[in-house]
């Protein structure tokens, strides 16, 4: 492969990128698809119909992605979320901030997107201000603390820290094997379990868990087979094409959105380049604006008065630090990670949904302080 193969194969990846981020914009926007949302309406009304769908999402892509595994289409092994490190202080504290952080802003990661292609202006600020945050973990001032501290803590494995693993090696199977029969088992639960709820076997509950749990799958493909070049032709090396890691991601919207920010700042810097993440945040913003235009629910909406706009800024800076901390968000770490069956990512997510229930806990106090 040349360099104007490979340029063009970039160009393939990033444009099949920001379609199946279009797509998952659009049906979040027209399906209320929010983890945070889920999470609310069990502790504030018992309702757990968008918990099943996205209960539905995860066990889609668990299932699509540890087939494509077994098919020999992708490496599991070669993920954002593969590690002989087990994080797991990591992933609790930053998954803490997170969850903790989101019901403050109004919304995880993918739910500001969604909302700033809707109209949203307070989502706007929270996207800035989420991506400074962001960055600063990765590499600045908060990332100095967090290298110092919870990334010090973890379990070194001599193998991957995955549940796939593990069970391979006490059945004496191949992980990819071992893989496929635990994302049967466990996401054949969880949709089993989402579609036996009463009454929710209509179309947008159904697009909402199928629609995203089939763009996750997209995106692990796009990313692990359609971006795979055995070897470069300038570093000879294998490589996942136009992916700010170097390995195989899906959708995650928290680094991303750092990346993002930096990309438009720097736009001129030819080093700065377009990858996965960065355009699937545009394409989340376009789907839904989209959608939203279309179906004429469009509009603008600003900040209440001063205390909300200090919750979203606050909640802004700790889903920035706690996303990066954590290695991703509700979609992340909640579809992405938790689809390779990552123990990193079990602990995040885990993390992320108490996070959630202390958040809004601590909303019901201060209402019932002030009334």
């Amino acid at each position: 492969m040349d360099i104007s193969q490979l340029n063009t194969l970039t160009a393939q990846v990033l444009w099949a990128a920001f379609i199946l981020a279009a797509l998952f914009g659009a049906i979040a926007q027209r399906t209320h698809f929010c983890t945070m949302g889920a999470v609310s309406d069990i502790v504030n009304m018992g309702d757990w119909t968008r918990m099943r769908m996205w209960g539905l999402a995860v066990g889609v892509a668990m299932i699509g992605f540890y087939a494509m595994a077994a098919g020999g289409l992708i490496d599991p092994g070669k993920t954002l979320y593969a590690s002989n490190r087990f994080i797991w202080l990591s992933a609790l504290v930053g998954g803490l901030l997170f969850g903790f952080g989101m019901v403050l802003a109004s919304g995880c990661g993918s739910k500001t997107l969604v909302r700033m292609g809707g109209g949203n202006l307070k989502s706007l600020v929270v996207f800035l201000v989420m991506a400074v945050a962001a960055f600063a973990t990765l590499k600045g001032i908060t990332a100095v603390v967090r290298v110092a501290t919870v990334d010090r803590v973890a379990v070194d494995f001599s193998a991957n820290a995955a549940l796939p693993t593990w069970a391979a090696s006490v059945a004496g199977v191949s992980p990819a094997l071992a893989g496929l029969v635990l994302a049967l088992v466990l996401g054949g639960g969880l949709i089993v379990w989402a579609l036996a709820g009463s009454g929710f076997r209509r179309f947008d509950n159904l697009l909402a868990g199928f629609g995203i749990g089939a763009v996750i799958v997209g995106m692990w493909w796009v990313s692990g087979h359609l971006a795979y070049v055995a070897e470069h032709p300038e570093t000879l090396e294998e490589t996942f094409l136009a992916t700010n890691s170097g390995r195989i991601e899906a959708l995650s919207f928290v680094s991303p959105v750092a990346y993002t920010v930096d990309w438009l700042m720097f736009f001129s810097d030819k080093s700065k380049l377009l990858t996965i993440g960065i355009v699937s945040v545009f394409g989340v913003v376009v789907g839904s604006a989209l959608y939203s235009l279309l179906s004429r629910s469009f509009r603008w909406e600003g900040f209440r008065d001063a205390e909300d706009t200090g919750n979203h800024l606050v909640g802004a800076v700790l889903m920035g630090v706690g996303g990066v901390t954590a290695m991703g968000c509700t979609i992340g770490q909640g579809l992405s990670g938790l689809s390779t069956l990552s123990a990193t990512s079990i602990v995040a997510v885990a993390a992320i949904l108490a996070g959630c229930v202390a958040g809004l806990k601590y909303q019901i106090w201060r209402l019932e302080r002030s009334a």
